[in-house]
């Protein structure tokens, strides 16, 4: 993503949130959204899965405190398009193209946040005025990309949590060059940047923008003799196989960010970020609801009118015996505590009992006859007169 677009889009009129939303609204808001455009509950709708991307893209901003708090500031100074001078800059305001600001300030593919090293980055030359050649000679650090990867896990695994081998590929420095880009590893300070990997450009008015420097590709780093693997940019695709531990009570769809786990830093930079998305199984037995599981358990006919102690497994446990009162009717869910997935504070959900009464499709002699004696026994009654009462009141 563009800086520019960065700045454009209302992350909040995306969710559906006002400015000074907390960090619960954002997440329920969110939570809300995904759920009614999930492509898993939308097969086939590529406008669903785009508003779901949108949504994705939104709860990455507003849902972490640091990269909301730059979006803020980003389109305070930018909002409309237009620059709005501080204190001492004079009346009124003038607009100017959004792109020319931040022409070639984009990030590597899957990078979330889309400022890489935050907004010192981009106002950091904004507002330099009568720097010197020599100042700000070092050459900067490079946060690395974030890495989005996808893993599928067992119903079980998922209400359990499971540690799961992944394999990923990014951009890391090149083990051929040590990331200098040099084939000897001595590259030279970019002459034009000073090393700093961007250059200045005067936009009148006493200001300055700032722009990766064309020569160095802002890396502040030219190298002499270009390594042959990474051809000079001292970057180079990268595998490796990491041991991810995803969290009991993990659903299905749901992004998890693990930090600092994504593609290594250059010179110095701390390392991106990891998210994973979690797919599960279906259970042959058990469903899901929230922090609850979920399971049907067929009953006679008798259990359910005379009453009866009816065993129901439990997931990877014993079976639990639950209590069926006389009358029970077809349908009823019953809860036996703390049998269910596990909560974020360690705790367990419930498991949620339906009781379906199941009917014989074939009947014995003796069973025939009982049924016919207590159908000859119940001719008084007749279940349907409520309904047609109803049906006539109304």
């Amino acid at each position: 993503m563009s800086t520019k677009d960065f700045v454009e889009k209302d992350y909040y009129k995306v969710l559906g949130v006002p400015k000074d939303a907390t960090e619960a609204e954002v997440k329920k808001a969110y939570r809300k959204l995904a759920r009614e455009f999930h492509p898993d509950a939308n097969k086939g709708d590529a406008s669903a899965e785009e508003r779901f991307k949108e949504i994705s893209e939104a709860n990455d901003i507003l849902g972490d405190p640091k990269k909301r708090k730059e979006y803020d500031e980003a389109r305070a100074l930018f909002g409309n398009g237009g620059f709005r001078p501080g204190p001492g800059g004079g009346g009124g305001s003038f607009n100017f193209d959004l792109g020319d600001l931040f022409g070639g300030t984009q990030q590597g593919a899957g990078q979330a946040g889309g400022f890489g090293g935050g907004l010192g980055d981009v106002f950091g030359g904004l507002f330099n005025r009568g720097a010197g050649p020599g100042a700000g000679t070092r050459t900067q650090p490079r946060r690395g990309q974030d890495i989005e990867s996808e893993v599928t896990l067992s119903f079980t695994e998922a209400v359990d949590g499971a540690t799961v081998p992944l394999r990923m590929s990014s951009q890391a420095p090149c083990k051929a060059c040590s990331g200098t880009g040099d084939k000897n590893g001595t590259p030279r300070v970019c002459p034009t940047c000073v090393g700093t990997g961007q250059v200045s450009r005067g936009s009148g008015g006493g200001f300055s923008l700032t722009d990766p420097c064309a020569d160095c590709k802002g890396r502040g780093l030219i190298a002499e003799t270009p390594c042959e693997v990474c051809k000079g940019s001292g970057r180079a695709r990268s595998s490796r196989t990491m041991q991810v531990r995803i969290p009991a009570g993990v659903s299905n769809g749901q992004r998890i960010r693990l930090r600092g786990k994504g593609a290594p830093g250059e010179r110095g930079g701390p390392a991106g970020d990891l998210y994973v998305v979690v797919h599960v199984d279906s259970h042959p037995v058990f469903g899901r609801k929230d922090d609850n599981l979920t399971v049907t358990v067929p009953v006679t006919f008798a259990e359910a009118a005379l009453g009866a102690d009816v065993k129901v497994p439990t997931l990877n446990g014993p079976s639990v015996t639950l209590k069926l009162p006389p009358g029970t009717p077809n349908g009823r869910t019953m809860r036996a505590r703390g049998k269910g997935a596990v909560r974020k504070d360690g705790t367990r959900g419930d498991l949620l009992v339906t009781v379906e009464v199941a009917v014989p499709t074939e009947l014995s002699d003796k069973a025939r006859e009982a049924l016919e004696m207590y159908r000859e026994a119940t001719e008084s009654e007749d279940p349907r007169s409520a309904l047609f009462e109803s049906a006539k009141g109304a």
